[in-house]
């Protein structure tokens, strides 16, 4: 029995055996693809700001993340340490942009953009409070759910209150868990260990870093961790 191929190109969802690939060929130039290649076509191109390491978003001697000294000693130093860098590169991500691409969606129809994760982990830092503290629950920053990403327009008002909220909201919650220096407390009313509140935040933070990475460079073509 033939092996199948499936290809899937914008609407034409074409399934076929791997003979028929002459055919797959002309169908895939037609339609629907020009629109893609155009866009396609309109990206910007890649570049880097670091020489050093071109992979890097900047040089070592301008890089506010201590990554080549020694590593933290402890357990919570080191997750303190991971998130701090994480929230750095965040902001990093989001340097030299003004509020029109700051807001910019770059992958349709996503709602998601820099801007949107801004608040997003604004709003996510004000819930873990909420976990930890559920007897007096802070209110929704935005309002209803995907209001975070929904809300994010091109106003430089808004960047800056996003970027205050942000501030805040991190401050915030860095209070409350400097209150449990023992990971292995379990806290709230779904007895949560603190450890994992530690864990999930920076695996949240890291997560939309690698979408800050793709939106960055859609946006202007840099290119860097």
């Amino acid at each position: 029995m033939k092996p199948q191929l499936t290809a899937h190109a914008g609407s034409l969802g074409l399934s076929c055996c791997l003979d028929d690939r002459p055919r797959l060929d002309n169908r895939l130039h037609a339609g629907p693809l020009v629109s893609i290649v155009n866009t396609v076509s309109d990206m910007p191109e890649r570049w880097s700001q670091a020489s050093v390491y071109p992979d890097m978003w900047v040089d070592p001697d301008e890089d506010p993340r201590d990554n080549d000294g020694a590593s933290p000693d402890g357990e919570l130093a080191t997750l303190q340490d991971y998130l701090r860098n994480y929230r750095l590169t965040l902001r990093m991500k989001c340097q030299g942009l003004d509020p029109e691409q700051l807001a910019r969606r770059s992958v349709p129809p996503s709602t998601m953009s820099l801007l949107g994760l801004v608040r997003h982990l604004a709003e996510v830092e004000r819930d873990w409070r909420n976990w930890i503290l559920p007897e007096d629950p802070a209110p929704k920053l935005y309002g209803a759910r995907d209001a975070d990403f929904d809300g994010a327009v091109a106003e430089q008002a808004l960047v800056d209150g996003a970027f205050a909220d942000l501030a805040r909201e991190q401050a915030a919650t860095d209070a409350v868990l400097a209150e449990y220096p023992d990971l292995g407390v379990r806290v709230g009313k779904d007895r949560i260990a603190v450890r994992e509140l530690w864990v999930h935040r920076i695996e949240e933070y890291a997560r939309h870093c690698g979408h800050a990475d793709l939106l960055r460079e859609c946006i202007d073509g840099r290119v860097g961790q």
